[in-house]
């Protein structure tokens, strides 16, 4: 008889059997699929490792005569203008029909006028003076003439005296002919012959001191009668120049006193404009002429009058008018600046359809100065602040040191460290890698990296 045990251990192999031969299929199966799968992906793109260049924007430079030209700033004003007070005093009686700020007055014309009727009496006053004392003067040059001529009488007169008295004395002395009384009265009559001609002589003499005091007074009323003339000319105030009116304080009716300001009038057919530079500009860039004659004092001399560029800041594009370098008006120690006058006329000042330039008006003025025979202009924004810029030399970026003459705006002119040709990066680099790879864009076009360091 078969044992139940037994039976039950023969069937277990078996089903493990099938179990592991599930499983074995199971994976078989796994792995075809894996490996289906697997042969579907494509293999990803080798990597290759190289170089990545830095995009710039560059040029090719060329060298070119360059002037340069110094720039500042100044505000616009009259070369002539002056204050009108009145010379006497006295009530307005009238003023200019247009006697208002702004108003423009023709040389000549009446501005306004005083109150003339007292120095109109203090003028016949002193034309009568004159005329007493000429009358005075004339008088005692007559009276010295007859004067002169009766003291030649006086002197016959006196000799005559003396002459009888002697004849009557020596006959009274010596043969005793006639009286004591009549000797008397010839001594009597010799003195009165002295006296009169000596009162006669005194008064020739002093005529000619007589004449010198009445024309020294006459001199003197003439004198009176030129202020008389010119006190009653004064209450008339005419314009001395075409100009403009800036100032007016003065109205009809009004009392004035001498002195007292009254009217600016401003000469706008010259203008001038101060413009402070700096002095090394003044020293390096202006022109003066040699051959100008040396000074007797020590101040700048021979300033070139070359023509100047004036825009007005507040439209610098639209606006624009020519003057001419005049002078050096002042020198500053403080700002170390020095102010040179430009000059404009009043013709040039003027542009048809357009805006004048006036007074007050801030403008800037460019100044021509030395040329500089050859240089590189480059932008600014390219030339570190070690004065050092960035060049392509087989690609590469190549560090270069310059030497920067001067900056103009957005431009850097270049003298020395540049030869014709050679590519300069215009864009700004900092720090780049020395020897970098570069790749040059447009200057339009976006580079991304462009202003990578």
């Amino acid at each position: 008889m078969t044992d139940p045990s037994d039976a039950t251990r023969s069937e277990y192999p078996k089903h493990l059997r099938r179990r592991l031969t599930l499983c074995a299929l199971l994976l078989l199966i796994g792995f075809g699929g894996f490996a289906a799968l697997a042969g579907l992906k494509k293999a990803p793109a080798e990597a290759v490792n190289g170089e990545r260049p830095l995009k710039v924007t560059t040029m090719h430079v060329q060298a070119e005569a360059v002037q340069i030209a110094v720039t500042g700033h100044g505000q616009v004003r009259p070369l002539n203008q002056v204050q009108i007070a009145a010379e006497v005093a006295g009530q307005v009686v009238a003023v200019h029909p247009r006697l208002n700020v702004g108003e423009t007055i023709a040389k000549g014309e009446l501005l306004f006028e005083i109150d003339a009727r007292n120095y109109d009496i203090a003028l016949t006053q002193t034309q009568a003076e004159v005329a007493q004392w000429q009358s005075t003067l004339k008088r005692i040059e007559k009276q010295t003439a007859i004067d002169t001529e009766r003291l030649k009488t006086l002197l016959r007169n006196r000799e005559l005296a003396a002459a009888e008295y002697g004849r009557i004395r020596d006959l009274f002395d010596r043969h005793s002919v006639g009286t004591r009384s009549g000797v008397d009265r010839g001594e009597q009559a010799l003195n009165a012959a002295i006296d009169q001609y000596d009162q006669m002589a005194l008064a020739v003499s002093l005529n000619p001191l007589r004449i010198k005091e009445a024309e020294s007074s006459l001199s003197a009323s003439r004198a009176r009668l030129n202020q008389a003339r010119i006190n009653l000319q004064r209450c008339r105030v005419q314009a001395p120049f075409d100009g403009r009116l800036k100032a007016v304080n003065v109205d009809q009716g009004q009392y004035v006193a001498p002195g007292q300001g009254l009217l600016t009038l401003a000469d706008d057919t010259v203008l001038e404009i101060h413009v402070p530079l700096d002095s090394r500009d003044v020293r390096q860039w202006i022109q003066f002429t040699e051959s100008a004659p040396q000074p007797s004092g020590a101040w700048f001399n021979g300033l070139k009058p070359v023509a100047c560029a004036i825009r007005w800041t507040e439209a610098p594009q639209d606006l624009g008018w020519e003057g001419s370098l005049h002078r050096v008006v002042d020198f500053n120690p403080k700002t170390r600046t020095i102010t040179v006058a430009v000059r404009v006329s009043g013709a040039a000042a003027v542009r048809s359809g357009r805006l004048p330039l006036v007074e007050g008006m801030f403008c800037e003025v460019r100044i021509p100065g030395l040329v500089l025979p050859r240089a590189f202009r480059i932008p600014r924004q390219a030339v570190g602040f070690r004065g050092t810029l960035y060049t392509v030399v087989d690609q590469r970026l190549k560090t270069v040191a310059v030497e920067v003459a001067r900056e103009e705006g957005d431009d850097a002119l270049i003298v020395g460290g540049l030869n014709e040709g050679d590519v300069v990066i215009t864009t700004r680099l900092v720090d780049p890698l020395e020897g970098a790879l570069i790749e040059a864009v447009a200057a339009d076009a976006p580079h991304g990296e462009a202003d990578a360091l």
